[in-house]
Parts: structure tokens; C-alpha cells; sequence
């Protein structure tokens, strides 16, 4: 780090002791440099140009950013393609601040064989149907070589990254000025040394989705991306209450109605609690059933209390109501979800299981504590409370949609907002997710866990800003970081949601 340091501190000193040096606009190397700066921005990164960069890219290019760290030529590729092109609907869009660009010739017994270049961008977000929107601005030196008559950028140094100033006429937007994970080397290093395959990451601005990063792979040698589909476990319960919600909001189905009117499990037909069993209590987990009836001594399902009298975390209870609205709607309940949910919202690459329409190369296959993959099971048949496959795209989709109101009605929605039961001190549920209130800036998060062998996730909003965030891992090891990046990207708030789920 201290050699950076140095190298920076020399490479400035130099350049602001050059400018006696500096060519004039209308010459031919400030013209021809001007160009090539073009090829590396203009073609290559707003507009994703490989070829472009191949131009002008020197084959031992050394790339210093003062939040990124450092990369050679083959890293800043896969960065490029996994950051700036990733996503064609959130594109990251540089412009020169054309009149700080600066040129100073180098030369070697007064024969010319290289130019330094300096200059100010800003940078922009380009998303459809909305006005680019200006997120940072940066200082940029690079050191050209002419190679055979053609110009090489050798040397990028990028740095003063900070909000643009209003100089420049940019309206400046603080919104968008968090940038998740800057430093990819960074992630990757925790990714290897945590022995996770990869994280699929989206976050959330202001009630919008601002950007999805992916690190690692799928399985060995083959890297993730936005449309790799994940297993997120126990985040199907969330899909599972807003489906329902729906229903209840058009007038099909009750809060407060007992479930029995529709469906009656074998295993509890004559239990004194059979007719008090609410979707109210099955969505905020009191329905008195255990987590899953294959873990009691039974085997059988029960009513382990009195419906409504307590919480207790149970997927039967989940499972329980998907089955009594397929009794009373005599369609399957993923047709329902399709209807109400994934089709509305574009969540193209969602299922309850694995059917024809999924590319199994998109698959993130899990992987155990050592970072081996595991022999996945392709499950056929719906479960509400497990085993979704989903894209971190569209399990963002899904909590932008719940951040601005579901498309419920108020009284609906208010019910989702409310506390319905209490896990422990700091942690109520709601309807379908877990509630935090009272977090730092008065503000409230609803959040869910999934965990299966080999696959770790989560999703958590934040009711006042309407921020979030989503993460995918498949990987056992995949909770070691989530902690790390609440804490993060949610400064005060999320260190105390932390702290509330680790008591």
C-alpha cells in the first residue's frame, strides 16, 4: 500500500511540474490522444466495445483506482464485463469534462515515445425510459506508449472519486451516489478465503433497484451473472404472503377466516384447535404447528398450542395454506402466483420448481463448508414455504414492489406493515416477514432469511428511505458476509439489525 502511495505521489508531482510542458488543443498529439481516449470510453465502456479497447489497451496495462485497488490487463476485463456490462438496464456512462483535458509529451533524446494525459470525468447511470442521471466524478492520469505507430494506454490511474460538483452544470443526484461494492478485488478475496463460490448481490435505492453485482461461479470455472438462477430457500415464504395478500385484497380470501372452511389435514381432523387456525396466524407464524411435521417424534402434524397465543417458526403452517387455497380456487397455486405476482412484475426466471423452462447452465449450484458442490435435488412439485428458484433481478423486482405499496389497498397494506406477533425482544413478524422497529433514524426493517444445505440467502428493506438489499449465496459458508455487508451499506441501522438477530 505504501508503495501505491509513493508511485501516486510521484506520478502528480511529475505531472504538475510538467505543465510548462503541455501541448496545445489543436495540436496533433492533443488531437490524437483525445481519440484514443474516445476508444477507451466513448466506444469501449459506454457502449461496451471490446474491439475498441483491444485498440488501445497495452498488453501490460496497469490500472490504479483509489477505491477499486489495482489490476493488470486480464483483471480489468472481467471487472469490465461484470460491472459495466452486466446490466443493460442500470449502465454505468462516462463523459470528459472536455476543458480540463491535458497532454504532456515524453520524450528520449528529443524523439517522442509517449504523452501523459490528464483530465476530469463524470460519471453517469443510464436506465430505459429516464434521464441519465450523474452519480460521481474522478481524476484521471494516463500514461501512453507508442507502440509501431500506434498509441497504448500503459498506465491508468483513476482517483478523487466524489459527488460532482455543480461547476459542471451537473444535477447531482445523492440518491444513486452509493456505489455497492466498490472494491471487487476485495469481495473476491473474502469469496476465496471464505471458500464461497459466489454472491449475487442487488440493492435498492430510494424504492428503486439500483444495481446488481455478481461475484464467483456457478460451479468451477463458470462465472455467475444477473440471470443465474438461485435455490433461496425459506425467501419463498415472502412470495408465498404477497400471493395471499393479493387474494385478499381482491375479496377472495380472509384474514380472519378459519382455514378450516377450505382444507382439513388428516393428521388434526379432530383437534379443539382445527376451527380457530386464521391465515392471519399462519403468515405471522402462530399457527401452533411445529417447523415441519418429518422433525417431530410423530411424524404426524399437531397443533403444538393454541393458534394465536404465541410464535413459533413453522413451514407447515405456510405449506397448510397454500394447500386450502388450491382446495378452494381448484387451480395450482404457482398458476396463482404467476397471475397475481411473477407476470405483473417481470419475474421471468421465477419457479416453484424445476420445469422445461429453465436453463440448468444458469443453475448456482451449492456447494458444502469446504466449497465443494453438493448433488442438487430437482424438486417438482410447489412447495410455499422452499425450495424457489430465482434470480437476484427478480427477487429485487419482487421488493420494490413491496417498498411502494404491493398495489394494495391501504387497509391491506397497513396490515402487512403492522406487528402481528413477537419472536423475541427487537424482532416481531408481520404478515409474512420478520420486523425490526425502532432501529436508529426511527426506522423499520422487514427482512427474511433462507438457508438449505449449501445455499444461503437474504432479503431486507427499510420502510422510511425504502432502501434494500438482496443476497444470494450458494455456498454454506454464505451468511460469514451478509453481516459484514448490512453493517456496511446500512452505517448505524444495520449493525443494530445485526445485533438483534445474533442475540
Amino acid at each position: 500500500m505504501k508503495s501505491y502511495k509513493l508511485f501516486f505521489a510521484i506520478a502528480l508531482v511529475l505531472v504538475v511540474k510538467s505543465t510548462i510542458a503541455q501541448v496545445t488543443k489543436n495540436s496533433n498529439l492533443f488531437i490524437e490522444l483525445k481519440k484514443a481516449d474516445s476508444l477507451i470510453f466513448n466506444e469501449g465502456f459506454n457502449q461496451c466495445n471490446y474491439a475498441a479497447l483491444e485498440k488501445v489497451l497495452h498488453k501490460d496495462l496497469e490500472f490504479f483506482h483509489d477505491q477499486n485497488g489495482t489490476q493488470n490487463l486480464e483483471q480489468f476485463y472481467i471487472s469490465f464485463k461484470n460491472s459495466i456490462c452486466s446490466n443493460p438496464n442500470f449502465k454505468p456512462i462516462r463523459k470528459l469534462v472536455n476543458e480540463t483535458l491535458k497532454v504532456f509529451p515524453l520524450k528520449n533524446n528529443g524523439e517522442l515515445y509517449g504523452a501523459i494525459q490528464t483530465g476530469e470525468h463524470i460519471f453517469y447511470i443510464k436506465e430505459p425510459n429516464k434521464n441519465l442521471y450523474a452519480t460521481e466524478q474522478g481524476k484521471f492520469i494516463h500514461t501512453w506508449v507508442l507502440e509501431n505507430g500506434q498509441w497504448k494506454v500503459k498506465r491508468i490511474i483513476s482517483y478523487e472519486h466524489k459527488p460532482p460538483a455543480k461547476e459542471y452544470g451537473v444535477k447531482f443526484n445523492a440518491n444513486y451516489a452509493i456505489k455497492l461494492f466498490e472494491n471487487d478485488k476485495k469481495i473476491e478475496q473474502l469469496l476465496i478465503q471464505h471458500k464461497i463460490p459466489s454472491i449475487a448481490i442487488g440493492l435498492i435505492k430510494n424504492g428503486n433497484l439500483q444495481q446488481i453485482r455478481t461475484f464467483g461461479n456457478k460451479i468451477s470455472n463458470q462465472p455467475i451473472s444477473n440471470n443465474s438462477i438461485y435455490k433461496v430457500a425459506s425467501l419463498t415464504k415472502p412470495i408465498t404472503a404477497f400471493v395471499v395478500l393479493k387474494l385478499i385484497d381482491e375479496g377472495y380470501w380472509s384474514l380472519d377466516e378459519p382455514v378450516s372452511k377450505y382444507f382439513t389435514d388428516k393428521d388434526i381432523e379432530h383437534s379443539k384447535y382445527l376451527n380457530k387456525l386464521t391465515t392471519r396466524h399462519i403468515l405471522s407464524h402462530q399457527s401452533g404447528f411445529p417447523n415441519w411435521r418429518y422433525l417431530t417424534d410423530s411424524k404426524k402434524l399437531s397443533f403444538q398450542f393454541e393458534p394465536g397465543t404465541k410464535w413459533q417458526y413453522s413451514g407447515e403452517g405456510i405449506e397448510y395454506l397454500r394447500k386450502a387455497i388450491e382446495k378452494k380456487f381448484n387451480r395450482p397455486f404457482e398458476d396463482i402466483a404467476q397471475e397475481k405476482l411473477f407476470n405483473p412484475l417481470g419475474m421471468n426466471n421465477t419457479y416453484f420448481y424445476w420445469t422445461d423452462k429453465i436453463d440448468e447452465k444458469q443453475y448456482a449450484v451449492e456447494h458444502d463448508e469446504n466449497g465443494k458442490p453438493i448433488n442438487y435435488e430437482k424438486h417438482t412439485v410447489a412447495n410455499a414455504s422452499a425450495n424457489l428458484l430465482t434470480t437476484v433481478e427478480d427477487y429485487s423486482k419482487f421488493l420494490v414492489y413491496v417498498l411502494n405499496g404491493a398495489g394494495l389497498s391501504k387497509i391491506n397494506y397497513a396490515e402487512f406493515l403492522k406487528a402481528q406477533s413477537n419472536e423475541k425482544d427487537g424482532i416481531d413478524w408481520s404478515l409474512g416477514m420478520q420486523m425490526l422497529s425502532n432501529l436508529p433514524n426511527n426506522e423499520t426493517a422487514f427482512m427474511h432469511t433462507g438457508g438449505d444445505y449449501g445455499t444461503k440467502t437474504i432479503a431486507l428493506i427499510l420502510k422510511n428511505s425504502k432502501d434494500g438489499l438482496v443476497l444470494f449465496s450458494n455456498s454454506e459458508n454464505g451468511m460469514v458476509l451478509w453481516q459484514k455487508i448490512i453493517s456496511e451499506y446500512f452505517e448505524g441501522i444495520g449493525e443494530e439489525i445485526v445485533r438483534r438477530n445474533l442475540e
